[in-house]
């Protein structure tokens, strides 16, 4: 059974904050290959989505305050766990996570620095790119709005 969760810093449990950095650490790390600084100081003031299957995380995401990242709100952190994937739960993660920013931050649009190669999965999802691709951590990335 999918459960979902959205919890401030302080919310996280130890499990759940140990499970969240390890599913980042397996991905963008790991898998990708990426060696980078993923403790960045803006966990604490984000809020987590998190998409679990019993005691297994599937899916997490942060949402970011206008000002914390850039000046509108953002999405941060989109992973999902290789048993995740082709269940369309990174779409509903990205979903949920928009409809939360939009709720809490309904005059700011929501900017994105993707992954370039996923352009045209957040671009079905209402966001338009806003500049050209540039690298970061060794992976190209593009900047992105989705229109409040």
């Amino acid at each position: 059974m999918i459960t979902w969760q959205t919890l401030s810093f302080d919310e996280l449990s130890n499990h759940q904050l140990y499970a969240m950095l390890r599913l980042r650490q397996e991905i963008f790390v790991v898998e990708q290959n990426c060696v980078y600084l993923d403790l960045d100081g803006l966990d604490q003031q984000s809020v987590h989505l998190l998409c679990w299957e019993g005691d297994t995380l599937l899916a997490v995401l942060r949402c970011l305050p206008p000002g914390l990242s850039y000046t509108q709100s953002s999405l941060g952190r989109i992973v999902a766990a290789p048993a995740a994937r082709g269940r369309n739960l990174g779409r509903e993660l990205v979903e949920r996570g928009i409809a939360y920013n939009l709720q809490l931050w309904p005059a700011s649009d929501i900017r994105i620095g993707a992954q370039a190669y996923l352009e045209k999965f957040y671009t079905s999802m209402g966001f338009i790119t806003d500049g050209e691709p540039y690298m970061e951590d060794g992976i190209e990335h593009i900047h992105m709005n989705l229109p409040h």
